[in-house]
């Protein structure tokens, strides 16, 4: 159910994990599943793009990246979006990241997980 004025989730746009047989999950991702790997300044991970523009990322537990993988939510608005979820009492990153095709926030939802608001560009 949709609510005016509220948050609205367009979808899923990144999901990643964390695994100490990152080389592995890597080959399996590209040669059994097939999807494409391709890449995202910055970031020290394996990705790989989906039909439908969303990417699933594959990275160590002990790289130099210490970000927690996660999962994006596609937002239409992510200043509005993280706005609500600080109004919320929601734990949101206090800068909005970018790459040349999204903006992003990670945040802490009650489950004590991160996840992401991304906003395509």
């Amino acid at each position: 159910m949709l609510h005016p004025g509220r948050m609205q989730i367009k979808g899923i746009t990144f999901v990643g994990t964390r695994t100490g047989a990152r080389s592995e999950m890597g080959t399996f991702v590209r040669d059994v599943l097939g999807l494409a790997p391709t890449t995202v300044d910055g970031v020290d991970a394996e990705m790989f793009a989906l039909p439908d523009g969303s990417t699933f990322a594959v990275t160590s537990p002990d790289g130099p990246d210490d970000t927690e993988r996660t999962i994006g939510f596609l937002v239409e608005d992510i200043a509005q979006a993280a706005a609500e979820l600080r109004a919320s009492g929601v734990t949101v990153d206090e800068e909005i990241a970018e790459s040349a095709t999204q903006r992003y926030l990670h945040f802490r939802a009650p489950d004590g997980r991160l996840y992401e608001l991304v906003e395509n560009r």
